[in-house]
């Protein structure tokens, strides 16, 4: 191709992906057109232009995103105030400066930094601190690529000090960043053969859009670089692209000097979908009216909300308070939540911190094409990088506050995403609590109150997926984690336009969506890391099985009864849990050393909610990178750098690195500092529902006080009365 020629297509590919889809870029790979500010962006970054540089000290913002100006802050000017703060714009800056004088960086021709977040002081340092006392030293942790070698290291901010931990592991690389992602996706274009392929498929390549898409690994041949896999689609006619699949073409490229090493072209008999009925915009929606189900509907505030965020990032609402950051890599990350107790007043610890450490997304079709789509969206992509700007009245209520994150591109250039978590209170008509006696009694008792609830909430558009994760708190104590499915699937083009044509015995591996489509089946599995500090650091994990009983000849009228047997787990493969219907168990995280007024340790259970287990052999290579799916819940010993369950290096690793590695160790978990894992799951056969775009579908599990409290903490809770709530009419009749 001509270099005029191809600058022309990379124009047009660039005005369709900003100014048209903003599914395109997005999809993990850049800030999309709505980010507030790109914040000192450097020029070799694709989605930069002069405007959006910051070149002086007083930098004007662009315009933030509407109904977020009341909670707008001013990024530049930010400064730390609690010892886990993320970093903020001049310290990003600030690391940018000393590492590009340092001899590794200095000498290397390319390097990249994947990763940039503040190394968290020693947990033992920040339980102990309390406000108004000084922040302890700040350190930013690096994760980069120099001379071909990936380091982490950490940048003293205050001594300037660059100290070099460790080189990467056997196998492994670091989370892909923004670049290698874009650059990824356009390599291809520069290759001949690649173009003629197009071309002759009858796609022209104005209408091209491709995806960066990770590999895993599965033997030899992909070792000692870093490989990434590319496939096509059509855009022509819908800005739904992942619908219109180019079947069978695969490009495999190196990450690192964008070379195309191989072009698989399989499917050229599979024809591409029609674009007719796969655009999900309402405003390309063609009905002959709207389909009005419900009214409109919001939750109205008189006296404004009950939560207040101090220091931009300290929560407090009702009988709680915690740290809330945005992370690149976790998404959100829920710091130091404790809960007031109602006698004493005392806030009382929870959960040290709480977050979001892998994401498993294997599909099931082993054919050449699809066998690799066996995705970990945290470790290869980056679940915070790929949170979108939350639509204000549709993914959060009108009295939502926003946060939003600053994370570093590739060169170590701060960037915001705007509007990444939203924090609101939630009532939808739940009952926190409530009796009415019986009439017979003779007692006129009816006791009722509501339940409101504070939700923080993320979504990650992660490719064709959308992920939302929330944290809702509880005035009882509970912690619910809800992960919610939505977004586009990602289908496989087929010959067939009707199940009649398929033979009896022919495996889709998924399901006809739609004429040339099939919807492929496939798991997710969302892992949370939960150091949980139940009045203290030492705790003990307890699993409480419930057993049935067989009673005595002539001891009962009744054959037989339920009883918990409690065992407490000594070792970490004690605690290793595979959720069984028909064996039941509660699982119990106490303080052995706290106990109530009648004697019971002080506690919090898990309470797994509906979940799927993967079913892949333990030694299929994609199930070795993602063995913590092989339990539901894990224990481990508190660890530092045991955070994420597919290890610290997930890209191209072979799985020596993860939850499962470590948990093998069987170490003693009794009355220590412990961590919780669990792993909610779904299996997913797609179904013509799920076509042009999917529904949500959700799953939640529970963190819920067990013997925490002397009695009800929420006895004392007013009900609601009619004077404390605004009278709104229908607009009809006002």
């Amino acid at each position: 191709m001509e270099s005029k020629q191809f600058f022309r297509f990379l124009f047009f590919f660039i005005a369709i992906a900003f100014l048209l889809l903003f599914t395109w870029i997005h999809l993990p790979y850049a800030p999309p057109p709505d980010v507030t500010t790109l914040l000192d962006c450097a020029t070799n970054s694709p989605w930069c232009n002069s405007k959006n540089r910051f070149q002086s000290k007083q930098p004007t913002l662009t315009k933030t995103p509407r109904a977020t100006s009341s909670n707008r802050r001013r990024h530049e000017s930010a400064v730390p105030r609690h010892p886990l703060d993320p970093l903020t714009i001049q310290e990003f800056n600030k690391v940018r400066t000393i590492l590009s004088s340092h001899a590794l960086f200095k000498s290397s021709k390319n390097y990249a930094l994947h990763s940039v977040v503040l190394e968290e002081p020693d947990k033992d340092l920040v339980l102990k601190w309390e406000k108004g006392q000084s922040l302890f030293p700040r350190i930013a942790s690096v994760i980069a690529r120099a001379n071909g070698e990936s380091l982490v290291l950490t940048v003293n901010l205050e001594t300037n000090e660059v100290n070099v931990l460790k080189t990467a592991p056997p196998t492994g690389y670091p989370m892909m960043t923004i670049e290698d992602m874009t650059s990824a996706t356009w390599a291809p274009l520069s290759n001949a053969k690649f173009n003629s392929t197009i071309i002759e498929r009858g796609v022209n390549l104005d209408d091209v859009a491709c995806l960066p898409i990770s590999l895993g690994w599965f033997g030899a041949n992909e070792e000692n670089r870093r490989l990434i896999k590319v496939q096509c689609y059509s855009m022509k006619d819908t800005v739904n692209f992942y619908m219109r699949p180019i079947e069978g073409l695969t490009v495999l490229l190196d990450m690192d000097t964008k070379e195309v090493i191989e072009i698989s072209d399989t499917g050229r008999a599979i024809p591409i979908p029609k674009a007719s009925n796969t655009d999900y915009r309402y405003s390309e929606q063609k009905l002959q009216e709207e389909l009005n189900l419900i009214n409109p509907i919001s939750i109205e505030q008189p006296k404004g909300p009950s939560f207040v965020i101090e220091d931009e990032h300290l929560v407090k609402w009702a009988n709680w308070e915690f740290h809330l950051k945005p992370d690149p890599r976790a998404g959100v990350v829920i710091s130091r939540a404790k809960v007031r107790d109602p006698d004493s007043g005392v806030l009382r610890n929870v959960m040290y911190k709480g977050f979001t450490s892998e994401l498993f997304v294997p599909y099931m079709d082993p054919t050449d094409g699809w066998y690799f789509k066996t995705y970990m969206d945290a470790g290869e992509y980056g679940f915070g990088l790929q949170a979108m700007p939350l639509d204000p009245l549709n993914d959060c209520p009108r009295n939502a506050y926003y946060m939003d994150g600053v994370f570093a591109a590739g060169d170590g250039v701060p960037y915001v995403r705007s509007n990444m978590i939203c924090v609101f209170e939630s009532y939808t008509g739940d009952i926190g609590w409530r009796h009415s006696e019986s009439p017979i009694t003779g007692m006129e008792i009816k006791e009722v109150r509501p339940k409101v609830t504070l939700v923080v909430r993320m979504a990650a558009s992660v490719a064709n997926y959308d992920y939302i994760v929330d944290w809702e708190f509880q005035t009882d104590g509970l912690i619910r984690i809800k992960v919610g499915l939505s977004g586009i699937l990602m289908v496989k083009g087929t010959t067939y336009e009707n199940m009649n044509q398929v033979g009896g015995q022919e495996n889709l591996f998924g399901t006809l969506l739609s004429e040339n489509v099939v919807g492929v089946i496939h798991d997710h599995y969302i892992a949370f890391y939960l150091d949980m500090d139940i009045d203290g650091s030492d705790n003990s994990f307890v699993k409480v099985n419930i057993k049935r009983q067989d009673t005595s000849p002539g001891e009962s009228p009744r054959k037989s009864y339920l009883k918990a047997v409690r065992n407490v787990a000594k070792t970490e493969k004690d605690a290793q849990v595979q959720l069984k219907l028909y064996d039941p168990s509660e699982f119990h995280v106490i303080n052995p050393t706290k106990k109530t007024r009648v004697g019971n340790p002080v506690g919090y259970k898990v309470v797994p909610g509906g979940t799927a287990a993967s079913l892949l052999d333990h030694e299929d290579p994609p199930q070795k990178r993602g063995a913590f799916t092989n339990n539901q819940i894990w224990v481990t010993p508190y660890n530092k750098s045991e955070q994420w369950a597919g290890g610290l290096f997930v890209y191209q690793s072979q799985g020596e690195d993860t939850l499962a590695v470590w948990s093998d160790r069987d170490r003693s978990i009794e009355n220590k500092d412990i961590v919780l894992w669990y792993t909610l799951g779904f299996h997913h056969i797609p179904c013509q529902e799920d076509f042009p775009i999917m529904p949500t579908v959700s799953s939640s599990f529970d963190l819920k006080p067990v013997n925490f409290f002397e009695s009800n903490p929420i006895l004392r809770i007013p009900p609601n009365v009619e004077k404390d709530l605004p009278v709104c009419k229908p607009a009809a009749s006002a």
